[in-house]
Order: structure tokens, then C-alpha cells, then sequence
């Protein structure tokens, strides 16, 4: 029976399957994989099943010549913790979990728009201070979201899933930047990203993590928007520079800004935080447990299908 390594507890249901088909270990801990365990984790299992944050870079795997590991099954669709070149170079599989949660993410997308145009978390703050006199013509009048111009920054499924959702739900026009075109079931204009933000009440970072997109959304970024947009981020944190927003909020040259994700995740700025006209949500995109079940259902069926030696359902 192959040794796999789960690197943090996964739901009861997930659990109970890996330990019927493998010689399975969890870590008894929620936080990230440092070095030195990625590298024994390298040495001594079979089959790895990581998340987010899991220090699989190059200089674990230049740390074990011959890994006896043969699979990183990620657990997320995201794998930028992970330097797939040099895990293959080292004779790893890598692959993820893609499409179990695109439904989940965009969800969490629509409800940062919404919680950040109509000024929610702001609102929820001053109703439990006690200080909500009784409600009147012009209080807290926030961005009304039907009919607005959305910009999605990455159509790939789940930038695809917003925008279905805005198109159909709000009647919102949408813009989106990508680096090839798309073909979809609803209207959508391909713009070059300076054009895209111009145009756009709303801007939705929905792009991979990793080297090719680091500090994509920056000054630059923020200053080609208009002044009563919203800028919301469900992608990985290190797309945006944090330092940029944070000027861009506070200099008021966009109006406000949704986060899940945060550029050195989970420290958050206490700018940020000061910040009334910013939703902050702790990560949590696909935080259902039928979409986590499914995660960890596909990352498991990666695991079999290297245990048995077929192709591998998910391969990055």
C-alpha cells in the first residue's frame, strides 16, 4: 500500500477514503509546510497531497536528489507553492483540482461585489456599535450594481462564471483582458487591460498566481480606473501589489476594494484594516463542504489513478 502525506486535515469524508485505499498520515496542524518538511515529506512518502502554501519550491526538491515521492496531488486549483518544473525535473507528477471550484469561487466573487457597492461590512460594523440612528433618504448610499460595466482580468473558467453572472444576473455589461480570446455563451468585449479598467465600474482579478502575474495589478493599474470603482480580488494575493492599493484607496483614485486572498496571506495590512470602504474575507472561496468534499475527492482519484498507472485526471 503506497505512503501518502496529507499536509493538512481535509473534511471526515475525504479522510475516511484516503485511509481505506492508502497508508495514509495528516499533519495535525492548519498552517503551511515549511522547508524541512516538504523535503522529509520528499524522502518518505509515496504520494503527497499539499495545499495552499506548502513549500514545495526548487530548493526542496534540489534538497532530495532522488525524492521517493512520485505525485504532488494539490488540493486547490491554484498551485503557484508549487515550482512544477522543478518537481518534474525531480520526476514528480503535479496536478490539481480544477473545476470543482469554479461555481464556489465565483460565489465568493459576487458576494465581495455586492458586500463592497452597497457598503455591507461597513454598514453590519456600525449596526453592532449601536450607532444605526433609524434609516433616512441618504444614508450609506453605495454603487448600484445592476446595469454596470464589470471588467473581468483572466476568463478562465472561474473569470467565466462571474461574468456569467453579472451578464445574466445584473444585465452588466462585461470587458474582459486576457491573453487570448475566448469564446462564450454571453456578450463579452476583449479589451487590452489599460482600456479594460478604463472602462469598468467594477474590476475582477480572477487570474493564476505565480511569476508571469506578480504585481499585475499595481499603481498603474489602480490609476487607469475610474474613481467610483470597485476593485475586488478572488485570484492569489501576490497578483496585486498590496502597498498600491492601499495608496489608491487611501488617495481616493478608486472608491473601494473586496479581498479573499492578500499578497503575504495571512498578514493583512493594518491600513486595510483601517479602511471602511474595503471588504476583508479570511479566504474563503470554496469554504462549502460539498465543494471541499469534491476537491478532495478529485485530489484523492489523481492519487489512485498514479497508484494504479493511469493517466492522471488533472495534470498541470
Amino acid at each position: 500500500m503506497l505512503k501518502l502525506l496529507i499536509s493538512r486535515p481535509l473534511p471526515d469524508r475525504v479522510m475516511a477514503d484516503a485511509a481505506a485505499r492508502f497508508d495514509m498520515t495528516c499533519r495535525g496542524v492548519t498552517t503551511p509546510m515549511d522547508h524541512a518538511e516538504c523535503v522529509a515529506a520528499l524522502k518518505d512518502y509515496d504520494l503527497i497531497l499539499p495545499t495552499l502554501g506548502d513549500a514545495f519550491r526548487a530548493d526542496a526538491f534540489a534538497a532530495v536528489p532522488q525524492p521517493r515521492a512520485r505525485l504532488l496531488a494539490n488540493f486547490g486549483v491554484g498551485y503557484n507553492h508549487i515550482d512544477v518544473p522543478a518537481a518534474r525535473a525531480a520526476g514528480l507528477a503535479v496536478t490539481n483540482t480544477p473545476g470543482a471550484v469554479t461555481d464556489a469561487t465565483a460565489d465568493i466573487a459576487l458576494t465581495l461585489i455586492l458586500m463592497t457597492a452597497r457598503r455591507a461590512g461597513e454598514g453590519e460594523r456600525m449596526l453592532r456599535a449601536g450607532d444605526w440612528k433609524g434609516w433616512h433618504p441618504t444614508q450609506m448610499l453605495g454603487l448600484h450594481v445592476s446595469g454596470k460595466t464589470v471588467c473581468i482580468i483572466g476568463m478562465g473558467r472561474i473569470g467565466q462564471a462571474i461574468a456569467r453572472r453579472c451578464h445574466f444576473g445584473f444585465g452588466s455589461r462585461i470587458v474582459y483582458a486576457n491573453r487570448s480570446p475566448k469564446s462564450v455563451d454571453f456578450p463579452a468585449e476583449q479589451m487590452a487591460l489599460p482600456a479594460a479598467l478604463a472602462a469598468a465600474d467594477i474590476v475582477v482579478l480572477a487570474t493564476p498566481g505565480g511569476a508571469d502575474t506578480r504585481h499585475l495589478m499595481g499603481a498603474e493599474a489602480f490609476a487607469a480606473m475610474q474613481p467610483h470603482a470597485i476593485f475586488v480580488n478572488i485570484s492569489r494575493g501576490d497578483v496585486v501589489d498590496e502597498a498600491a492599493l492601499v495608496a489608491a484607496l487611501q488617495g481616493g483614485r478608486i472608491a473601494g476594494a473586496g479581498l479573499d486572498v492578500y499578497e503575504f496571506e495571512p498578514a493583512v495590512p493594518a491600513e486595510l484594516v483601517a479602511l471602511e470602504n474595503v471588504t476583508l474575507l479570511p479566504h474563503l472561496g470554496t469554504a462549502a463542504l460539498e465543494v471541499r468534499e469534491a476537491m478532495g475527492r478529485m485530489a484523492l482519484e489523481n492519487c489512485i489513478a498514479l497508484a494504479e498507472g493511469r493517466d492522471l485526471p488533472n495534470a498541470v
